[in-house]
């Protein structure tokens, strides 16, 4: 069932349009630090070589990495950041934010996209050295334990996973007869490509009950209940083109 959602349209009176700009991940986390003091930086926006040219500079209090375990106090994160400019082209795009009541509201639309990226200096290889440092280490790591530990993992009789298999097991088990037909069918090819099966084979291949399968089998096969092929099935004479295994040692001792 669809539900239909209201969208506020009076944002776009309010707005001339709004920028779409992509930001390095690690400049989102520290404006998410700044969320109650408001303000993250400042935005200046001039001419160079008769181009715009357009700047973001973090605040200072922001600059701080945080503790993500670097030891060097001076790594501090970029602070100014100059935009890449782009084309919106034949695009059309809009800017739509959500409520903590789920309200849905269009901000404007997009009529400038940039990019928001660092200087590359000392200062930020070191930060991306960290960053790929930190994204490398492992999230579950091994610890040798002195002694035992008997206060948090209890043994069970069984796993819940173990159970659900085996209720699974036991409900793909209960196979379903064919009809007599489409079995008949299933064995002449089997034994087509092979002259001999033992019973577990030809049940894995037709998936039917064991003692129905052994009763067609009796019609058209025979059991080899002695010699080198000893509890296989074969077909009867009448169904096969080949000789049966005691025609086969009939033959050896002649």
């Amino acid at each position: 069932m669809s539900v239909k959602t209201e969208v506020d349209l009076s944002g776009v009176k309010k707005s001339n349009g709004v920028w779409l700009v992509k930001v390095p991940k690690y400049l989102s986390q520290q404006w998410d630090k700044a969320k109650e003091r408001g303000e993250v930086g400042k935005i200046t926006i001039g001419k160079k070589h008769g181009k715009t040219e357009v700047r973001f500079c973090l605040n200072e209090e922001l600059t701080a990495l945080g503790d993500v375990g670097e030891k060097d106090a001076s790594l501090k994160v970029p602070r100014d950041h100059p935009f890449t400019m782009h084309a919106v082209g034949g695009q059309t795009m809009a800017a739509f934010s959500q409520s903590d009541t789920d309200g849905i509201s269009l901000e404007g639309m997009v009529v400038h996209r940039a990019e928001c990226r660092p200087v590359v200096n000392d200062n930020y290889m070191k930060l991306k050295k960290l960053q790929i440092r930190e994204s490398t280490k492992p999230q579950r790591v091994s610890q040798q334990l002195e002694r035992a530990v008997t206060t948090i993992f209890k043994p069970v009789a069984n796993h819940d996973f173990n159970l659900e298999h085996d209720k699974k097991k036991k409900s793909e088990g209960k196979m379903v007869r064919a009809e007599r037909q489409v079995v008949l069918d299933m064995l002449f090819s089997a034994f087509e490509k092979h002259q001999y099966y033992n019973i577990k084979d030809l049940v894995d291949i037709t998936k039917q009950p064991v003692t129905y399968l052994k009763d067609i089998m009796r019609e058209i096969g025979t059991y080899n209940s002695k010699g080198t092929h000893k509890s296989t099935w074969e077909l009867k004479a009448e169904y096969r083109h080949y000789q049966s295994a005691e025609e086969e040692e009939e033959m050896q001792t002649a």
